[in-house]
């Protein structure tokens, strides 16, 4: 059945949001090159599929409005980290390349390390480094 996921994301100009994730350490797939519609983004070792398309793509797709990221959220994208210093490192990269910090790096629950930050089209992201060997017992 279900191979693979992929989130598609609105985006106002692709170009900025590739400078954005790529200044983040993203890479993205060639098969869209230079693209002004739609730009595939890589995440992670299982090569997760973040399609951002411009905005009129978006809503021809879903047949609906876009949310108003400046009002609300409609997700929080999280992904993992190798370690605290990584989220660190993000969280400094994200603000340079013009993202907004929502969340400093800190620590939480005793075994979690993160931050959260907002992209240039207000897209919430959730960065965390999870020590296992701390991870509370049950």
């Amino acid at each position: 059945m279900t191979k693979e996921i992929w989130l598609n994301l609105p985006v106002k100009d692709i170009a900025r949001s590739k400078a954005f994730y790529t200044a983040l350490g993203f890479t993205f797939d060639p098969r869209h090159g230079n693209s002004t519609e739609a730009a595939g983004m890589i995440i992670g070792e299982k090569k997760m599929m973040v399609m951002l398309f411009n905005e009129a793509n978006f809503q021809q797709f879903t047949g609906h409005g876009i949310a108003d990221t400046s009002k609300g959220n409609e997700l929080l994208i999280s992904f993992d980290a190798e370690s605290r210093e990584e989220i660190d490192e993000l969280a400094r990269k994200a603000e340079a390349a013009g993202g907004i910090i929502f969340g400093k790096p800190a620590e939480h629950q005793g075994w979690m390390y993160g931050c959260g930050f907002i992209d240039p089209d207000g897209h919430r992201w959730n960065a965390l480094f999870m020590d296992m060997d701390k991870l509370p017992k049950q």
